[in-house]
């Protein structure tokens, strides 16, 4: 097979992911002795969080689309040294689908590049940090599946690393502080905000006061974002959501109704509010496929999604397996990047810094109330048709899963996906899998799969025949 590794000895770390975590790990690491391979899906570092505009559109200030793009910079510009140095392996355009045991080593098989350049590749290391980040949450309603309606992360992303906007007249809405942050980026970049549409209440962070104390910063950047909207005249609904998007070729307005306590729509409180492009989502969820592929217990959380379960130096519950970031549960970009130092301090065998240990303790501390005020209530499947499609690429509706659980007994999500296929089309349920859930009556589940994303079926035949 087709392999990116040397046939020298394997090195003493991979790591999967470029974005924050994974980066700093990355650096930390080298820093320390060790010998890092560093695999990313991107064709560049920085993950999600830090995209960079293509090449060829000859952005002459990428950081002026970003928060906090020095600390990207330090250690894009540590990770080349590092790379000059033959400390650090860097592979960009390779997918880890699978990470498996090989004696006291691992294995990780991978696609790499793209097109007709793509390869298999089997890379080796000693022990695996996983740092594969999330995607987006999102809530189906009614016209959902119309053009112009994309992820709140997904205008972003189109706005980093395209230079577009999804539309000039972009209503934001879901749940969670990333609105904010995108309103403020599109209202920046020439769009026109009508609104952005909290779903949840801001007077639910009162409940967890001392973690707000404990993180000034996190009260500075909300003062920073509200400020931005006071000036831009950006109305904030706030237990406000899109239930319903209208349009023919493309959106051209949207629904917004009240909601009570657990995500009811109010009857009468429904407006219209034009637009030519809605930008939703409702946070984030953790990306884990190739950990719980492995058997890593997970945890739920505050905001209703399944991390790792992690102990204090970030491993998981596999010998040889460590992970930071998202994947542990949803917290920014400045904890991935404090995560990352401390499984990197571990995995080389030394003492993890007090500083890094309690910082990490208040980011985490945020996370959990930032997740507690924004989860999603259970009524929010009251904004449902019967015959709106749930799960698009299989072009399931939510009268079909209603059907599977009132008539046809199915008491879980997989019982709902083998009598109506939701959740087996491309995206393999990471769009619809909440909705699903939620629809069945049943809370998030690990999701264990031998392949994280799509493999060419020539890859697999070139694998060696397993033992026995």
């Amino acid at each position: 097979m087709p392999s990116s590794a040397s046939d020298t000895a394997p090195p003493d770390l991979a790591i999967v992911g470029a974005g924050p975590a994974g980066l700093a790990a990355a650096v930390t690491a080298a820093g320390l002795g060790l010998r890092v391979t560093l695999v990313d899906a991107g064709e560049r570092p920085g993950g999600q969080y830090y995209r960079h505009p293509a090449p060829g559109l000859g952005a002459e200030r990428p950081e002026a689309l970003h928060h906090g793009w020095s600390a990207f910079a330090e250690r894009e510009a540590a990770l080349r040294a590092h790379e000059e140095a033959g400390r650090i392996t860097y592979l960009p355009a390779h997918h880890v689908w699978a990470v498996v045991p090989d004696g006291d080593a691992w294995t990780l098989h991978a696609v790499a590049g793209t097109g007709p350049d793509e390869a298999a590749a089997a890379l080796h290391a000693r022990a695996v940090l996983l740092a594969t980040g999330s995607y987006e949450r999102q809530l189906p309603f009614p016209g959902w599946t119309l053009p112009a309606v994309v992820g709140a992360g997904g205008a972003q992303a189109m706005l980093k690393s395209g230079l577009v906007l999804p539309g000039k007249r972009v209503v934001v809405a879901g749940s969670g502080p990333l609105l904010l942050a995108v309103a403020g980026s599109l209202a920046a970049a020439g769009a026109r905000v009508p609104a952005v549409v909290e779903a949840a209440a801001y007077s639910a962070y009162a409940g967890h006061l001392p973690a707000l104390l404990r993180n000034p910063g996190k009260l500075g950047e909300a003062a920073t974002y509200g400020s931005a909207l006071l000036r831009r005249h950006i109305r904030l609904l706030t237990r406000h959501a899109v239930t319903e998007a209208h349009g023919t070729d493309r959106v051209e307005a949207v629904t917004v109704a009240r909601l009570d306590r657990d995500w009811r729509p109010l009857p009468g409180t429904a407006r219209r509010i034009p637009c030519d492009a809605l930008a939703v989502g409702h946070g984030l969820v953790p990306q884990l496929e190739l950990a719980t592929g492995l058997g890593c217990a997970t945890r739920p959380t505050a905001d209703g999604t399944l991390a790792l379960a992690l102990d204090a130096e970030q491993r998981t519950s596999v010998a040889g397996i460590w992970s930071a970031g998202e994947t542990g549960g949803i917290g920014g970009a400045q904890l991935a990047l404090l995560e990352g130092e401390i499984a990197a301090h571990a995995i080389a065998g030394r003492t993890v810094p007090a500083a890094l240990a309690r910082r990490r303790a208040r980011l985490r501390a945020f996370a959990a109330a930032m997740g507690a005020a924004h989860r999603p209530g259970d009524g929010w499947t009251g904004w449902l048709r019967d015959d709106t499609d749930v799960c698009r690429c299989e072009e399931v509706t939510a009268g079909r899963i209603r059907e599977a659980v009132d008539e046809l007994g199915a008491r879980d999500a997989r019982t709902v996906k083998l009598l109506t296929r939701s959740g087996m089309g491309w995206c393999q349920g990471r769009m619809c899998g909440p909705a699903v859930a939620a629809l069945a009556g049943d809370g998030p589940a690990p999701d264990r799969r031998p392949l994280s994303c799509p493999v060419p079926l020539r890859h697999l035949a070139q694998l060696p025949p397993a033992d026995g």
